[in-house]
């Protein structure tokens, strides 16, 4: 019944997103550590006993088989999207105080459908995270004379005094073990590191990838904004930007502000991170992977599902 209950916990969350998932993966977000042949063997009874579904090589609560045409045309886009998604993570590695890049979204899980953005994990130096984000959306403005804005969403920015993620939940794990490191293994070692929590939920998380292949070198605009700017007029800098930009994000979403998608602009901002508000879309998603919890049998399984 454990492992009927941990394989029906990691087909309901990914049903949120309308996604089959493939034996390996159901054994890497399993909640326990089991052999593979184990796996396959329960996998096989669920199938007869009509709790789950085998579509193509992949497998899902629902038997509609668009569900794994979706996700192949979607594996081939993210195909494509991946080696776009690095190279301008090299790019934005280059900016002042940038001390690690990571491929974040549904990118990061080989996923990509024809509207989807390219979402970037960015660690910065301490108390510079502001000075850095305003850097880069600077630039992130210039890309929308070409039509090429979605390729550039850094939306979740931390420090490297802040490197542990607030809120402790399986979806922040699950966006945790499948974050692609790209530049900086530094600093993304380090915030893998402080976030081992998320082995609680995910086993496998301290045996995932900790560091990105090769090493980037600062660029000399890199180099000379650091330089310039690692003193008190850098401090005064870095505070007067991150109360520029959060009153400009509050009046935002007090008019209610929606982005392209139609979807509510919000942002939670702190000296040490920049992110979307976690009362938007991971309650939504919570919500959603409690309610399909119960659809398939198992009761309330994860007291901090809802922090």
């Amino acid at each position: 019944m454990q492992l009927r209950n941990s394989i029906l916990k990691v087909l309901a969350y990914f049903d949120v997103f309308d996604y089959p998932v493939t034996c390996g993966e159901i054994l890497f977000f399993l909640d326990q550590d089991i052999p593979e042949s184990q796996l396959r063997t329960a996998l096989h009874a669920l199938a007869r006993e009509g709790c789950l579904f085998k579509l193509d090589r992949f497998y899902s609560l629902r038997d509609e088989p668009r569900l794994a045409e979706r996700r192949i045309l979607g594996n081939e886009h993210a195909g494509e999207l991946l080696p776009i998604a690095n190279k301008i993570s090299r790019f934005l590695f280059k900016f002042p105080f940038v001390r690690g890049i990571g491929i974040s979204g549904s990118l990061s899980k080989n996923f990509a459908d024809e509207q989807a953005d390219i979402d970037y994990f960015i660690i910065t130096d301490t108390n510079r995270l502001w000075i850095a984000r305003s850097f880069m959306h600077f630039f992130k403005k210039l890309s929308y004379l070409a039509g090429r804005q979605h390729w550039y969403c850094m939306n979740y920015y931390v420090d490297e005094k802040a490197l542990e993620i607030e809120e402790k939940n399986i979806y922040t794990a699950i966006e945790l073990i499948t974050l692609m490191p790209v530049c900086g293994n530094g600093g993304l070692t380090k915030f893998f590191d402080a976030n081992n929590w998320a082995a609680g939920y995910l086993p496998h998380y301290m045996g995932r990838s900790r560091t990105a292949e090769g090493s980037w070198h600062s660029s000399f605009f890199k180099r000379f904004f650091e330089r310039l700017l690692n003193n008190r007029m850098g401090d005064w800098l870095d505070d007067f930007l991150m109360r520029l930009t959060s009153s400009r994000w509050q009046k935002k979403e007090i008019k209610g502000a929606l982005n392209i998608k139609g979807e509510k602009m919000s942002l939670k901002t702190g000296k040490h991170f920049s992110r979307p508000n976690p009362e938007m879309l991971q309650k939504k998603i919570l919500s959603a992977y409690s309610h399909r919890l119960k659809e398939a049998g198992i009761g309330p399984i994860d007291p901090s599902s809802a922090s």
